[in-house]
């Protein structure tokens, strides 16, 4: 009998530890505990959302969100003319950069278009390109954090004979970011010696150097003097790291889009290449190495986020159900260029990324298309509004990517401007929206040949509007220049 008692005993054990070994296997991988915040705040606002019913939007403002989403559009001749100016430097600069021999290093450059155009979701006017010349890195790179998973210092992991060679520091390993930056300079600026414009009477010209840029900043003007920027264009050098290497640890588990596009899109997202664009931190007295600092982009995958944005896969195709994501997101860019306009000084920290990033995380909760249904633009954008002003409020906007990384942190957003933010989306949904339309850009008024006679005359009642300006500044001008030259008479008397 004990024999067999112990039996039982023994068969109990090893079906008890074969229990805690199952259950161990199948236990789901740690998270790190910004991600683990990260969902619960996530499972908290979807649990909100479905419990709040779609708020009733008044007619009037119904109407008025209606129009100003119809007048996002770019008109079909100002995209057509714009493409192909663009077009044409684009082709004509990487031609120049492969056959140019002083520096090896851009001979295999290729360009990568991103930005909000690309994306389609420009709004206005095609006045704004943002490239990316894509550099390859020859071997395997050393990337050292040194903030929330946003700037690295680079090294190179094994000493090279290749041309990157040239783009190193003294200590032979560490990449500089700005002898890239600058050469990039200097190589557009030889450029531009002998290219033309395909459109006589226009010309490009390289704006000047911002501290914490990463963009060598281009702008097309007419051939006149004190001629108005008609379209900019950023060229950003971009150092290509091989999806061998991952991404770095900070953001390798990639954005949190299981819900919202699914898992396997996710892994896809993980296996592209990863790119580092020669920003500077912000800050005083800064190392050197924080001086040399790259900024890692996703602008490839966010590109790829935004034109699939459906958790089905046959959103917004041609003959599927149509979504109004875009329209929301543009109008919330619209809205944010608006309040920038009227308050350049308060909200000098506000950008379109914030509304970008408001917006992706707003996809990843709100992940069904029903609850995007074209006939339900208002309430859809007004809830996005709600949710720009939520983390506004918070002072919590993490980044999609990395989430380590707060937008709306002091050191990147001062509180008072922060508040001031707060309370002018308040006013904005107090008073029905007034800032969502804005001045028309210098490329609508510029009429390029095939507009309709009814946009050309629309244009001249704006530019009739600008001429008192410049004849006034004119005058100002030739008044300090007499005033000077008094003086000079007079002191020489």
């Amino acid at each position: 009998m004990d024999r067999e008692d112990r039996d039982v005993k023994c068969s109990l054990a090893e079906a008890k530890q074969r229990k805690d070994d199952t259950r161990e296997k199948s236990s789901p991988p740690q998270l790190t505990p910004a991600r683990q915040r990260q969902k619960t705040q996530q499972k908290q606002a979807s649990e909100e959302g479905s419990k709040v019913v779609e708020e009733s939007v008044s007619p009037e403002l119904t109407s008025w969100i209606k129009l100003n989403a119809k007048d996002l559009k770019i008109r079909l001749t100002d995209r057509r003319w714009a493409a192909e100016v663009v077009n044409d430097f684009r082709d004509n600069l990487l031609k120049f950069l492969r056959c140019n021999s002083d520096q090896p290093f851009f001979q295999s450059a290729d360009f990568l278009n991103s930005g909000s155009y690309f994306e389609k979701v420009k709004i206005h006017s095609p006045d704004e390109f943002d490239m990316m010349l894509k550099l390859q890195a020859p071997t395997r790179l050393n990337m050292t954090e040194l903030d929330g998973g946003l700037f690295y210092r680079i090294d190179l992991a094994r000493p090279t004979q290749s041309p990157i060679r040239a783009f190193v520091l003294e200590n032979g390993c560490t990449l500089s970011s700005n002898k890239i930056l600058s050469e990039m300079y200097r190589l557009v600026r030889k450029f531009l010696k002998t290219y033309k414009v395909p459109d006589e009477g226009f010309r490009w010209e390289v704006n000047r150097k911002r501290l914490h840029s990463p963009a060598v900043t281009l702008s097309l003007c007419r051939n006149e003097i004190c001629s108005d920027e008609l379209i900019s264009v950023d060229l950003v050098p971009a150092l290509e790291v091989h999806s061998s290497q991952g991404w770095p640890l900070a953001v390798r588990n990639g954005p949190d889009v299981d819900n919202w596009l699914g898992k396997k899109v996710r892994q896809e997202i993980r296996s592209l290449p990863c790119f580092f664009v020669p920003k500077r931190l912000k800050g005083r007295s800064l190392s050197e190495e924080a001086k040399e600092s790259w900024r890692i982009s996703f602008s490839h995958v966010e590109k790829k986020l935004i034109r699939s944005h459906g958790n089905k896969k046959t959103c917004c195709e041609s003959n599927a159900t149509k979504c109004c994501r875009k329209q929301c997101l543009m109008l919330l860019k619209s809205l944010i260029e608006g309040l920038k306009q009227r308050f350049p000084k308060e909200l000098d920290h506000l950008c379109s990324y914030h509304g970008k990033t408001v917006f992706l995380h707003t996809l990843s909760i709100r992940f069904d298309d029903s609850m995007w249904a074209r006939q339900q633009l208002p309430a859809c954008f007004l809830h996005l509004l709600r949710a720009m002003e939520s983390h506004a409020r918070t002072g919590l906007l993490r980044h999609f990517f990395a989430p380590n990384c707060n937008l709306f942190s002091p050191a990147l957003f001062p509180r008072r401007a922060l508040a001031f933010l707060v309370s002018a989306l308040e006013e904005q949904r107090r008073e029905g929206l007034p800032l969502l339309r804005h001045p028309v850009s210098p490329l609508r008024l510029m009429s390029p040949s095939g507009d309709t006679s009814s946009e050309i005359s629309t244009d001249k009642s704006s530019m009739l509007t600008t001429v008192p300006s410049l004849d006034t500044a004119f005058m100002y001008t030739l008044v300090l220049l007499f005033a000077v030259a008094v003086v000079c008479v007079l002191l020489y008397m």
